[in-house]
């Protein structure tokens, strides 16, 4: 079983175009035009063995608000699309993630219940160009949209790309394990409601 999907967004404000494969390799492809962000992304790609490619094009001539949240939409509309009706999953999975001084905490329940806990501070208000509140946006729009229930929280750090790349990696691990398939249990959604 290849579990896969392709969605394309398109509004006044972007265009963006992913395919993901969950059995993947970890392999990835991204140009969103910022250049932290595809470095993230690549991160989610090779630590969940996933394999994404991104293509988004967006008004950065503005700001870098759109592009991040519509990648986080049509990408957690991809995942949720390559779930399919969720039988099999492990559905729950948790893992700290150390960069460094850093350490982030992450927990992801595959409910079909989108819910996002972020609580994570970054003492630098940028990272290069980046706005490090669009890690929230970012995660925010992932849950919303391939409808987990998504917790990170930084227990400590003081690098603002560390705090960062740990959120991405440690959600990268987080997901991976949980959207895995579980051979005890292959042919049954894991919930006692027999849906999700």
């Amino acid at each position: 079983m290849t579990r896969q999907a392709e969605i394309t967004r398109k509004t006044k404000e972007t265009a963006v175009s992913v395919s993901l494969t969950i059995e993947g390799a970890g392999n990835s492809k991204i140009s969103t035009g910022i250049g932290f962000f595809d470095h993230m992304l690549d991160q989610l790609a090779r630590h969940s063995l996933m394999d994404i490619e991104i293509d988004a094009k967006g008004d950065l001539h503005i700001d870098q608000h759109h592009t991040v949240e519509d990648v986080g939409i049509a990408l957690g509309q991809a995942l949720r699309k390559a779930l399919g009706d969720l039988h099999g999953i492990v559905r729950y999975s948790d893992v700290h993630l150390p960069m460094d001084e850093t350490l982030t905490r992450v927990a992801v329940d595959v409910s079909g219940r989108p819910f996002l806990v972020f609580r994570t501070q970054f003492p630098q208000a940028r990272i290069g160009d980046f706005d490090a509140e669009l890690v929230r946006e970012f995660f925010q729009a992932l849950a919303q949209n391939a409808a987990i229930a998504l917790h990170i929280e930084t227990l400590y750090g003081v690098n603002s790309h560390h705090i960062a790349e740990s959120c991405f990696k440690g959600v990268a691990r987080a997901l991976g394990a949980a959207v895995a398939i579980d051979p005890r249990q292959s042919d049954r959604v894991p919930s006692t409601k027999g849906v999700l």
